[in-house]
């Protein structure tokens, strides 16, 4: 993460980063993902069934290790949690290494992954607008002696284009370091003033802190937007995937085999 990087981010709250991801790399991911998809949409209703303590009813899926809820229609969200269990497919991107050096700059305790969602937005579907103004506890963003000082961060990524009409991950720049609260709420984000769009290329990806105010704009055109968050924080902090808030990490023994000790060191909290 260079100088400039680093004085954008802390100025506007977020990066966007082209080609992160190579050709080769996009086209394995996709392909993982709509595998998923499929296996999930097929089992989403069926027990055995787990209740976050946020309120939603997951699918928990003993043979893959995701958490799954939603539906496919117009309108609507499939949310996968814990895809890193699914298919050795997502391994890479456990210590891939650009990321890790942004996180490294914006993380100053010792990373790991919190939160790992893929996320299908189907025709018509809009994610609400939150987060902004003062934030404390483990989505606040801090500069101190040392530089940026974040708690939860995420990295986007695309295996897709997302044009103006396909929904893109919109923000207001810069609201997280706003000393108000957000007058608007939970909102329409393709309402709420000062919303900024970010289309992307397949194989960009955005960086921003949950400090910031975020959302997602209506889908348009049609098509399905299909997305992978992978979350980072304070190794202390908890699972942040909804189905298990605050609880460790959900890893199975057969994909912490997978990994090297660096990549499973991502996933201890202690």
């Amino acid at each position: 993460m260079n100088d400039i990087e680093k004085y954008e981010f802390d100025r506007l709250g977020y990066l966007v980063l082209p080609a992160l991801l190579g050709a080769d790399e996009v086209t394995r991911l996709a392909r993982a993902i709509d595998e998923l998809e499929a296996h999930a949409l097929a089992r989403v209703a069926e027990p055995p069934r787990k209740k976050s303590a946020w309120g939603p009813e997951y699918h928990a899926n003993a043979e893959k290790g995701y958490f799954v809820s939603g539906e496919r229609k117009e309108g609507s969200t499939l949310i996968i949690e814990d895809f890193f269990n699914a298919d050795p497919a997502f391994d890479f991107l456990v210590n891939h290494p650009q990321t890790m050096d942004y996180i490294g700059g914006i993380v100053q305790e010792r990373p790991t992954i919190n939160n790992s969602e893929v996320r299908i937005r189907y025709k018509g579907n809009q994610s609400g607008t939150h987060m902004g103004g003062p934030i404390t506890g483990k989505y606040r963003y801090s500069y101190n002696a040392k530089g940026i000082d974040c708690m939860m961060v995420r990295m986007i990524y695309f295996t897709h284009d997302v044009s103006p009409e396909d929904g893109p991950f919109c923000v207001v720049p810069a609201t997280h370091k706003s000393s108000l609260v957000s007058p608007y709420g939970t909102t329409d984000a393709d309402a709420e003033p000062g919303m900024l769009s970010l289309p992307v290329k397949a194989g960009d990806a955005i960086l921003f802190t949950e400090n910031l105010r975020h959302g997602g704009r209506s889908i348009r055109s049609g098509r399905t937007r299909k997305t992978l968050h992978v979350g980072y924080g304070p190794f202390w902090m908890k699972s942040q995937n909804i189905a298990t808030m605050d609880e460790e990490q959900s890893i199975l023994a057969g994909t912490l085999a997978r990994y090297t000790p660096e990549q499973r060191a991502l996933f201890r909290s202690w």
